[in-house]
């Protein structure tokens, strides 16, 4: 347990957690936040995006990438309205990325008093976009709450999270115990039975089929082996692209999957929706 501010403990759980890259803005709600950003330089590089639409992009744009958590930290209000858009692509592709919005001082909340920056409900407004969002309301809930952010984007179907932390928590100094990362979740196990029933129709298929997308990233090598193995063309969507070299010769982009779709009789879909078929 070290002394700390609520700032320091949230950079400090970043770090923990293996980020070392945050895009967005400061400001005033932020300062304390960005003091500590600047004491652990050598740990968290921060990206200044100029505006809070590209922070948020920027870090849905490297989670998608790299396949690690993409953070943003936006001040609250229009600046976290800002990277609205950002938030709901990165929910919509099962993006991990974290949204990091400041508030207003914790007394002002809800109140309607007219503070810098404030918006009615920002928490609800951020639950709706994200899978999961909470408010920090004390330095030694940080660890804890980042803890299970990263447990939520790691679980089941990815998808953002969101913290909200005032500005009187980033500079409240106390006690804290970040801690260890937490264990992430094991992945789901597979249906022995399912998994024979599909691999029969695909070995008595006459003209197998592969469509992936983004959910593909992690299985590339697999997946080129069993194109080979069937003879499959495979159908790159646009969140796919790079699964598989575009020089191969089963490698396909959505154009030619128009017309390699209606003459499959059996397709496999890995880390899509089936959705778009067409350009």
């Amino acid at each position: 347990m070290a002394r700390m501010t609520g700032g320091q403990a949230l950079v400090r759980s970043l770090a923990t957690h293996g980020v070392d890259t945050v895009f967005g803005l400061p400001g005033v709600q932020l300062d304390h936040l960005f003091n500590a950003f600047h004491d652990e330089r050598n740990q968290v590089r921060v990206i200044h995006t100029r505006h809070e639409q590209g922070a948020g992009y920027l870090a849905f744009g490297y989670a998608v990438s790299t396949g690690k958590v993409g953070a943003y930290a936006v001040v609250p209000g229009p600046g976290f309205l800002n990277t609205t858009t950002a938030l709901s692509t990165a929910y919509a592709c099962n993006a991990p990325v974290l949204c990091i919005a400041g508030q207003v001082h914790t007394p002002f909340i809800g109140r309607g008093t007219g503070q810098l920056h404030e918006i009615p409900d920002q928490l609800g407004t951020m639950r709706g976009l994200t899978k999961w969002a909470m408010r920090a309301e004390h330095p030694t809930q940080v660890p804890e709450l980042m803890r299970e952010a990263f447990r939520q984007m790691a679980s089941g179907r990815v998808r953002p999270a969101g913290i909200e932390i005032p500005p009187d928590v980033l500079g409240l100094q106390c006690d804290v115990e970040v801690g260890m990362p937490g264990i992430p979740p094991p992945p789901p196990v597979p249906d022995p039975d399912l998994i024979d029933k599909a691999a029969a129709l695909l070995g008595q298929a006459e003209n197998p089929l592969i469509f992936v997308g983004g959910g593909i990233f992690g299985a590339e090598a697999e997946l080129q082996v069993l194109a080979e193995m069937l003879q499959a063309p495979v159908i790159l969507s646009r969140a796919a692209g790079g699964a598989m070299s575009d020089r191969h010769t089963l490698a396909h982009r959505l154009q030619a999957g128009h017309r390699l779709w209606g003459k499959a009789d059996v397709v496999l879909g890995v880390g899509t929706r089936l959705f778009p078929q067409v350009p």
